[in-house]
This record gives C-alpha cells, sequence and structure tokens, in this order.
C-alpha cells in the first residue's frame, strides 16, 4: 500500500552534514497550512545556538522551533531536536528530551526519534532521510518498515553527504527514493 492511500499522521526526519541546506531546500515549498507535525534531528555542535531556527523561518512558511520537554507537536510546526539532547515521542504523544548518553556517537540521535516514533505511529509515520556522513537512524528505520511505516530516502546522488542515504537503501526496504528537490512536493502530496 502507497504512503498516498495512508494517512499520514507525524513525519519525522533524521539528517546529518549538509542537513541545514536540505532542511531549507525540503520545506521552502510547503504552505503555511501545512498540516502534519514534523520532528527532526540534525546532528549538530552542542553550542548551536538560535540562530539555525531563525534562518529557517526567514526561508520557510512552516515555523521552526527547537522541541520543548512535555509539548504535544502541532501541525505546521517542524521541532528540532535541542543540541546536545535527544528527542522522542512518548506513548502520550508528546515530546520528551533526554539527556542520556551518545547513540551512534551522536547527541541528539536520529535513532531514538525514529523508533519511538515507530512504536505509537506504526503505518501513519513517514520517516524521512537525508544527507549524512553516517549511518545513524538505520536501525530505526528497520523498527519504522516492520512497523508498518513509510521510509522515504533522499537519493544519494543529491546528498552533500551520501553515507546515510546509501546506508538506508542497503538496510530496508525503501519505499519512495526521492531526488533533494523533490521531496518538498512529496511532503505537500501527502498532506493532501
Amino acid at each position: 500500500m502507497g504512503v498516498a492511500r495512508r494517512k499520514i499522521k507525524m513525519i519525522v526526519v533524521g539528517t546529518s552534514i549538509g542537513g541545514f541546506q536540505a532542511l531549507k531546500k525540503i520545506f521552502s515549498p510547503l504552505p503555511v497550512d501545512f498540516n502534519i507535525p514534523v520532528l527532526v534531528v540534525r546532528h549538530q555542535a552542542s553550542d548551536t545556538d538560535d540562530y539555525v531556527i531563525e534562518a529557517l523561518n526567514r526561508e520557510t512558511q512552516l515555523q521552526f522551533k527547537f522541541a520543548e520537554e512535555g509539548e504535544r507537536p502541532d501541525a505546521g510546526t517542524v521541532y528540532l531536536a535541542p543540541p546536545n539532547t535527544h528527542m522522542m515521542v512518548a506513548r502520550s504523544g508528546r515530546i520528551h528530551l533526554s539527556y542520556g548518553q551518545q547513540v551512534n556517537h551522536s547527541r541528539p540521535s536520529i535513532d531514538p526519534l525514529f523508533i519511538s516514533a515507530a512504536k505509537l505511529y506504526g503505518e501513519s509515520l513517514l520517516a524521512v532521510v537525508l544527507t549524512g556522513a553516517n549511518r545513524d537512524g538505520v536501525d530505526g528505520l528497520k523498527v519504522v518498515k516492520k512497523s508498518g511505516g513509510t521510509v522515504l530516502v533522499q537519493d544519494p546522488e543529491s546528498a552533500e553527504a551520501e553515507i546515510l542515504p546509501s546506508a538506508a537503501i542497503a538496510a530496508v526496504e525503501v519505499d519512495y527514493l526521492v531526488w533533494l528537490d523533490q521531496i518538498g512536493s512529496f511532503l505537500w502530496g501527502v498532506n493532501r
């Protein structure tokens, strides 16, 4: 069953090197009335400040913000994991932040987000893997697939760093392999 037939209730995104530019590219075509919440883990320095949020808010119509403990994800908002903090989805559907040990040499790590979201949303989850220079997120994708979720991977040829998208392709049956500049249109199609 294709994603067009499923009702997607949550989108989770994982990225590292080149992620800032990729996020701008995929979210800039989306209108303010995009009605699916989005949670993003982007590997970043522990001292990253609000510039990332401010820049993304200037470049897109959606609202970007660093996630806060216990908030419920709203449609039209893109929640980024705060620096040096894992972001997950609790059974209540609220955001849970953790300062636990690094996963795959990263904090925030993509895997905890993908795994927790897959357990809650199952087949109504869309997991998106973008450019990245390590395999963080691959174990999470396996759980997404096992839970019936949909996996979209950026075509490695359009990625600044192709290690993560290539590892995703090798690890799971990818539902959609999409060139970076077409992902925004794909997400808008899921929204309708």
